[in-house]
């Protein structure tokens, strides 16, 4: 599944995080676009997850998210007509984010998992495909739920 574009961003509590996803995604081949942050100076997580989530609605790419917890960053994410951002702890829920919720957008916590289960968490949502099916209607309904 190499050739895949992503569209990156995080906060200040999720920068080295960010910083080791980039370098894996780019390791399997994949395109990314990292809008930052790019200092550990204290930034606000909307701002960077309202840039990505746009542009993942405009169908430029997936979306990774990284900040403390991934919460905040999945809230605002979500807020974005299209988005579908799940907050990941592990491969295993990263699977069943993209099988049955078809998620778009993957956010994580630098706080809560370390490198190496962030890693595994992305490879599984990177090669994942949605099942569709019965899945489908219930995407479908998300989607109305949000106005698009």
């Amino acid at each position: 599944m190499a050739g895949q574009r992503w569209i990156v961003g995080a906060d200040h509590a999720g920068l080295e995080l960010k910083n080791h996803l980039v370098g894996v995604l780019r390791g399997l081949g994949d395109e990314v676009e990292d809008l930052g942050t790019h200092s550990a100076e204290s930034v606000d997580y909307p701002d960077y997850a309202a840039q990505v989530a746009r542009r993942v609605a405009a169908g430029e790419g997936r979306g990774l998210l990284v900040c403390g917890t991934g919460i905040g960053m999945a809230m605002t994410a979500n807020r974005v007509p299209g988005v579908r951002a799940a907050v990941v702890t592990d491969a295993f829920t990263a699977r069943a984010t993209r099988c049955h919720n078809d998620a778009n957008v993957m956010a994580v916590g630098q706080r809560v998992i370390g490198a190496g289960v962030a890693e595994e968490a992305l490879k599984a949502f990177r090669e994942t495909a949605f099942e569709g099916g019965r899945h489908q209607r219930r995407v479908d309904k998300i989607e109305k739920v949000a106005g698009g």
